[in-house]
């Protein structure tokens, strides 16, 4: 619930209301502003926020429109938030600076201001965002998606292109991708469906779960692999590929027939053609189980 401010409190606040519209809730002073980017063709954007979520979507115009969510406990912590922003032509540089200093509230200790990025672009566009500390969206963009954060997690949905996401400690969700994909993560689990040609899938620590959709085709070998957990992948029932599956502590069990002529089949090692084979699918888990099956 927001508080009622005093008149003197909304005074002293009037300078950050030049920016954006200024609100004191229970959680500190929030900051809120706007900036638009017109642009001809593909938007090639840069975001980066030292603390904060990033969201990205689309929208139908030609405008690129980046709000800025700046959260503090004090004014002058949201003070200490400096924003930089360039555009030349269809790149769109905006990157929040981490601030020279921190607040300091007697008997609560130290806080540090955060920002949120809420974007809305075109469909077709390159994106390459990046939080030092927070969760990263994005919906339905067609491009060169490059995503990093290093603590939170990453969800993506209705994307497609050449697709690389990684994220220090946190879980990776994608939904309904077509294209290229490349994951990692120190420490969270792996979830990915849709119809890919090139895979690359790891994690320290969790589970992966893989579901390609039909008419699915490996343009190059895949790889995925995991220090410690489960593997299950959902393959349509004509894939082909060469199999390579190991597991440190664990079993191996497929629901496709497996040509193994001069590969392995064995409680922790499965090697052999699925279809008429062709490009390499290994799989690794250093503790857990791993599961092919028919989608």
């Amino acid at each position: 619930m927001k508080s009622v401010l005093p008149v003197l409190a909304v005074a002293a606040l009037a300078p950050f209301a030049i920016a954006g519209c200024v609100v004191v809730d229970s959680q500190g002073h929030v900051v809120r502003e706007e900036k638009r980017f017109t642009v001809t063709g593909r938007p090639e954007l840069k975001l980066s926020t030292f603390d904060g979520a990033i969201e990205i979507r689309t929208g139908d115009s030609k405008t690129v429109v980046v709000e800025i969510e700046k959260r503090g406990s004090t004014p002058e912590a949201l003070e200490e938030l400096k924003i930089e922003s360039h555009q030349d032509g269809n790149r769109i540089d905006v990157e929040v600076k981490r601030p020279r200093k921190e607040s300091v509230l007697i008997g609560l200790g130290r806080f540090s201001a955060t920002a949120k990025l809420i974007v809305t672009m075109p469909r077709d566009g390159n994106v390459n965002a990046r939080s030092g500390d927070g969760s990263i969206r994005i919906e339905q963009v067609r491009g060169v998606i490059d995503l990093h954060t290093g603590d939170g997690s990453v969800r993506a949905s209705d994307i497609s292109g050449q697709v690389t996401i990684g994220t220090g400690d946190g879980s990776v969700t994608v939904d309904n991708v077509e294209g290229d994909l490349d994951v990692n993560t120190g420490d969270g689990s792996v979830s990915v469906a849709g119809k890919l040609g090139a895979v690359k899938l790891h994690t320290s620590d969790g589970s992966i779960t893989f579901r390609a959709e039909s008419g699915t085709q490996m343009k190059a070998d895949w790889s995925i692999d995991t220090g410690d957990g489960g593997v299950a992948l959902y393959l349509p029932s004509d894939f082909a590929a060469e199999l390579d599956a190991r597991t440190g502590d664990g079993t191996i069990r497929s629901e496709f027939k497996l040509d193994a002529g001069n590969g392995e089949s064995g409680r922790r090692s499965l090697r052999g053609a699925l279809g008429a084979g062709g490009k390499i699918l290994r799989i690794r888990t250093g503790d857990g189980s791993i599961r092919l099956k028919a989608s």
